[in-house]
């Protein structure tokens, strides 16, 4: 009782001391800008120690505006757990909060998010957010003369605004160059960062203007070459999550976390990349026909993508999902969310292995009457908690890292985990390919495999991904991208493997090929397809 009474301080106080807090919240971004300065002589020195000054003006005058009874408590203990929240991830995995890291908290589904959930987590937001939540709230702010009130805070205002003024005055080139040199820093100040990506997010979501669905490839058909066959064509492409190219020993690395698909003789891609870093980003950018340097995640949103003009060619299509969902990239076709099954062998807290998506799979293949692309989303690499991704007789590198705060693991531990999931994901590929291989003398079979993003473990600092593509690490964007086909596959499609490999070896693809590659490979005639997109059109006879 005694403590509340002493919670108490007027306008001004206030005022101040919101920017007081939300500045001292700000450590990372403060840290992060003295450290790019990096102070030797004496105008360094001055100009390092104007940042936090600067922050603290410009809280000044925000919070001075917002300073409005019965509206400024609420708001500002928002804005503090909101703080507390994103602080978290930013000191933790070295995340960049921008509008895609909000796709992904909007889009995470109930195992995702409980995989990120860690005592460490819950204590920084007791302490950083909570905590001061309650004090904010318990604070009684004494009122007096209104006019008073207003005066004081305009006077606050002017003085900050002085301050700024003054500050650039001094050293507007140093800022300049600052910013423009670095343009992620502007995205460590919170809650400015996560409040503009909110905002940028619902503008996209829900005040977009219209909606109505955009048809794309209306006049796709199937050629005379698929129509033409004996046998009927089946296509599988297994999507991956988080896994990095690094990591296969296909594309060089010094552990054998590729047997499978070594055994298999796959046609290997090694210089591949991503769309996005992450699967929100991704999934829908590479099914979309658009490519990355000209991709709209609110077109795509409500456009047709590959399955649609599949669909409208009369393929068959179904897409089997063991990571959250297809991002709208499969809405309009037939698709079965494998955790729903609740298969025990498979499964534990609503979190699957990936051998839940082979359940009944030969009864699937089996029931093939049509030409079929099936789809099967691949749970994979996806971190934290990189140690349920895989089954015991998995755990072949260790020792492991078995929890999902990964942060505090041993580096190689973390390496050893997620190695281990790269191998149940060679196991899971190379399951596929030999399901295919069974069906050779009734059916025209390929494969494609390739990830949505990569992943980093801990370099430089960062974890899992999500980074802005501009300033994202090799390990987000460079990705494993494989394709296998059976001999009557390529004899009946005319598919030179041995000049597939040797473009292989020489050319990088990306995300960007997949949508013509696909068309071209079940013969699909449309003006949306590109041949030049099309990885497989050089090697055609």
């Amino acid at each position: 009782m005694w403590l509340i009474k002493k919670l108490q301080c007027n306008d001004i106080k206030f005022t101040l001391g919101c920017a007081l807090f939300f500045t001292l919240l700000n450590g990372l971004f403060i840290q992060r800008s003295w450290a790019i300065i990096g102070p030797v002589h004496l105008h360094d020195f001055l100009f390092a120690a104007s940042v936090p000054l600067v922050l603290f003006c410009g809280w000044v005058i925000v919070f001075s505006l917002l300073n409005i009874p019965y509206l400024r408590k609420p708001l500002l203990i928002v804005l503090t757990i909101g703080c507390a929240a994103a602080t978290y991830f930013m000191y933790t995995y070295g995340a960049v909060i921008d509008q895609n890291m909000i796709v992904n908290v909007f889009e995470t589904n109930s195992q995702e998010a409980t995989a990120l959930l860690t005592p460490q987590m819950i204590l920084w937001i007791v302490i950083a957010g909570i905590v001061p939540s309650v004090v904010l709230a318990l604070t009684r702010i004494r009122t007096g003369k209104w006019w008073y009130a207003l005066l004081t805070r305009v006077a606050a205002m002017l003085g900050a605004l002085l301050v700024i003024i003054l500050i650039a005055a001094l050293f507007y080139k140093d800022y300049a160059s600052l910013f423009r040199n670095n343009k992620s820093i502007v995205k460590m100040v919170t809650p400015a960062n996560y409040v503009s990506a909110v905002v940028k997010y619902s503008k996209m979501r829900w005040f977009a203007g219209d909606q109505t669905l955009v048809h794309i490839g209306e006049d796709a058909h199937k050629g005379s070459l698929i129509t033409g066959q004996q046998k009927k064509t089946v296509l599988v492409l297994v999507v991956g999550e988080a896994s990095r190219a690094a990591n296969y020993s296909l594309n060089g690395y010094e552990r054998e976390t590729n047997p499978e698909l070594k055994r298999q003789d796959v046609i290997n891609f090694p210089q591949a990349s991503s769309c996005g870093t992450e699967t929100a980003v991704s999934v829908p950018c590479m099914f979309s026909g658009m490519t990355r340097s000209k991709y709209d995640a609110d077109l795509a949103h409500h456009r047709e993508g590959l399955l649609d003009v599949l669909k409208h060619a009369g393929i068959n299509l179904l897409w089997r999902d063991n990571d959250g969902g297809c991002k709208g990239a499969c809405d309009r076709v037939p698709h079965t969310d494998m955790t729903q099954w609740q298969l025990d062998q498979f499964c534990k807290d609503k979190s699957c292995i990936d051998d839940v998506n082979f359940y009944r799979l030969d009864n699937v293949l089996d029931g093939v009457k049509q030409d079929t692309v099936l789809v099967i989303h691949l749970m994979g690499s996806h971190g934290p908690a990189y140690y349920r991704r895989y089954p015991d007789n998995f755990r072949k590198f260790t020792p492991t890292c078995d929890t999902n705060e990964i942060q505090d693991c041993d580096h190689q531990a973390l390496i050893n985990t997620y190695d281990n999931t790269i191998l149940y994901t060679d196991s899971m590929v190379s399951k596929t390919i030999d399901a295919l291989k069974a069906r050779q003398s009734s059916m025209n079979t390929a494969l494609i495999y390739l990830s949505d993003h990569g992943e980093s473990l801990g370099e430089s600092g960062i974890y899992l991904h999500g980074t802005p593509y501009m300033l994202a690490p090799e390990q987000q964007t460079h990705i494993p991208f494989m394709f296998w086909l059976s001999p009557d596959y390529a004899k009946n499609f005319g598919i030179n493997e041995q000049c597939l490999r040797d473009h292989a070896a020489k050319n990088a693809v990306s995300q960007d090929n997949l949508f013509s590659t696909v068309l071209g490979m079940m013969d699909v005639k449309s003006t949306v397809y590109q041949p030049q997109l099309d990885i497989l059109s050089a090697c055609r006879q």
